[in-house]
């Protein structure tokens, strides 16, 4: 009983020692992005291109909307067949909408690769910058403040977003 506790005692405190050798460090990717006009820049255009794929979309589904009012008004004018037809081209017109909304919003769509394209070259940039940092402080682990959610408190003497901007010449 005696020899497990004290080997209990002796991991526990060889774990601790262990964890006290480690340097970790956090950022604030938020605030690193918000720093870098590039960033700025490039939300503005996507934005802009949502908005306008956006138009695309209101205007074909506005359009299945007006197509079916008309074929509503219309109903007890038309035959079983052109029934069957303008409900066929309503129904159409509808998918077209869908198809363009999932082309343009999907998760594989313009508007996700776009974004990738954009802010790839943004992140990684980010990433040398902070990498660099972690190889010449000897940093173990550096931790996105923004994106840990379980971080509940951390000193802000271990935050070196700052010297990230430094690094990727936005001084702050």
């Amino acid at each position: 009983m005696i020899r497990k506790s004290v080997l209990l005692f002796g991991m526990m405190l060889s774990i601790s020692i262990a964890s006290m050798a480690q340097k970790f460090a956090l950022i604030d990717m938020e605030y690193i992005l918000k720093n870098i006009p590039a960033y700025e820049m490039t939300n503005e255009q996507l934005s802009q291109m949502s908005k306008k794929w956006q138009g695309e979309v209101e205007a074909l589904q506005q359009e299945a909307q007006n197509m079916y009012k008309s074929y509503q008004s219309e109903l007890v004018f038309l035959s079983a067949e052109m029934k069957t037809k303008r409900e066929e081209d309503i129904v159409k017109k509808e998918q077209e909408a869908q198809e363009l909304k999932r082309q343009y919003f999907g998760p594989e769509g313009e508007l996700y690769q776009k974004r990738s394209s954009l802010m790839k070259p943004i992140q990684d940039e980010i990433y040398e910058a902070t990498k660099e940092i972690a190889e010449e402080k000897g940093y173990q682990a550096i931790v996105d403040r923004a994106s840990a959610v379980s971080i509940i408190f951390a000193s802000p003497r271990i935050d070196i977003s700052n010297e990230v901007l430094t690094k990727l010449g936005y001084s702050k």
